[in-house]
């Protein structure tokens, strides 16, 4: 496996604390995250190189919506919030 490449990456503080919240409600690390985050923009827009799915695609356990089952789809929602009311 190649040696991944090391970069720094200067973000808001409110941008950062809704990334570790997600990450740790997909049982990440923040940096798995953001991989993962930029490698599905990347892939939505049809720019992911051939071979670059990498490790952190969605698994079999995951729901159509590419969250664990019984996740909110509102992205500023909590778990279980959806359906609810």
């Amino acid at each position: 496996m190649a040696e991944k490449k090391r970069f720094l990456l200067r973000i808001d503080p409110d941008l950062h604390a809704a990334v570790e919240r997600w990450a740790a409600d997909d049982l990440r690390s923040i940096n798995g995250q953001m991989e993962y985050l930029v490698r599905e923009a990347l892939r939505r827009a049809g720019r992911l190189p051939r071979g670059a799915s990498g490790p952190e695609e969605p698994s079999g356990d995951q729901g159509p919506d590419g969250r664990a089952p019984g996740r909110s789809p509102d992205p500023g929602g909590r778990p279980g919030d959806a359906g609810s009311g």
